[in-house]
């Protein structure tokens, strides 16, 4: 647990980040053995990308730094629950762990909005871990939206 706050608290830097680039602050960081392999922030409106989401970039670093596809000894750490896009992207990179800190009701994949999990043949299902500094994660992305809204 001590080593989730550790990584969580990276992924937040990512998402501060993000936030000042004016993107929707979420940002993620993939864990192995101990080490930061990859770390990204959305890029979507800089990239002009649908595909800039955190986790996404993230993936496609950490594939490169261990020159496979496949993260089958990962954690991701990402400070919102992930989309159906991303999580797609989590199963089939077979990320072992995924840590996230909210809840995203509107679009969260692995239980929020929907679960993606819960489908019969998937051929991989990480460990989810949930809430890990929630608050935080609420807090940088609630901000982000209220002063988008005060404009």
């Amino acid at each position: 647990m001590d080593n989730d706050i550790k990584y969580m608290q990276e992924a937040l830097k990512e998402a501060e980040l993000a936030a000042l680039e004016d993107e929707v602050p979420i940002g993620c960081v993939i864990v192995k053995d101990d080490q930061i392999i990859a770390r990204s922030h959305n890029q979507r409106d800089k990239s002009h990308n649908p595909l800039g989401h955190a986790e996404v970039l993230a993936i496609k670093k950490a594939s490169e730094v261990v020159n496979d596809w496949q993260l089958v000894d990962c954690t991701l750490y990402v400070t919102i629950e992930p989309c159906i896009m991303c999580s797609g992207a989590i199963i089939q990179s077979r990320i072992k762990r995924v840590v996230y800190g909210a809840p995203d009701i509107k679009g969260g994949a692995f239980g929020s909005s929907i679960n993606v999990l819960e489908a019969n043949n998937i051929n991989h299902r990480p460990e989810i871990v949930k809430g890990v500094l929630e608050n935080e994660c609420t807090a940088i992305i609630k901000n982000y939206f209220k002063s988008k809204r005060s404009k």
